[in-house]
């Protein structure tokens, strides 16, 4: 007989993977502290995602920061935005984050200052291994320079770096690293044009009440 994890018969009470292969009671003990602190996880992500529609700026800040998350001054995160492990996530000083993005923290993400992203972006640092038969997660860093603007729908995928005062157009999907101050855009992102600014030293200002 099967009850969930555990088998018993004969031979007594094993525990057994999903493929019904028998565990380890030392791997099976591992297993039980990953599925409970997953759980955990699972309940930061639901608290966070109700935080996220705090109507106010500052209280929202407070309660990212108290989860981990490094946030520097005058940044903005604004309504609905959502996140999984906030403590590897850092952004710089005076950029904004638009209503309703994804940040990825399964492995470091890293946002500079004066960085302008917009609505419903969404920045992923783990993905499927397609060539693994257990389909396990690949994670890779992701990095995005001080005076970067990403356009809305953007999706950034894992492992890649986006230059200082790079431009990503709406709804592009960035597969390989972005060169400082080039503007890309497409599925996949490719080199459309040349950022012509000399000196990148704007700020972006204070964020709006309620958003």
């Amino acid at each position: 007989m099967r009850i969930s994890n555990l088998q018993i018969g004969g031979g007594g009470i094993h525990f057994v993977d999903k493929d019904n292969k028998k565990l380890a009671y030392g791997t099976a003990l591992e297993k039980i502290f990953v599925r409970f602190y997953n759980y955990f996880l699972d309940g930061q992500l639901y608290f966070l995602w109700g935080v996220g529609y705090l109507p106010f700026h500052s209280a929202r800040n407070f309660f990212y920061r108290l989860c981990g998350m490094k946030i520097g001054k005058g940044s903005t995160l604004h309504m609905g935005a959502r996140f999984y492990l906030p403590h590897k996530i850092s952004i710089g000083e005076d950029s904004l984050v638009g209503d309703h993005a994804f940040l990825d923290g399964r492995a470091p993400l890293r946002i500079g200052s004066h960085v302008d992203i917009a609505s419903q972006v969404m920045i992923y640092n783990s993905e499927h291994d397609l060539t693994d038969d257990s389909m396990k997660a690949i994670e890779k860093p992701v990095e995005i320079g001080d005076y970067v603007f990403i356009g809305p729908r953007v999706i950034i995928l894992p492992g890649v770096t986006i230059g200082r005062g790079a431009v990503v157009a709406a709804g592009a999907v960035v597969t390989r690293d972005v060169p400082e101050k080039a503007i890309v855009g497409g599925v996949p992102a490719k080199e459309i044009g040349k950022r012509e600014i000399e000196n990148l030293n704007y700020r972006l200002g204070r964020a709006r009440l309620f958003q």
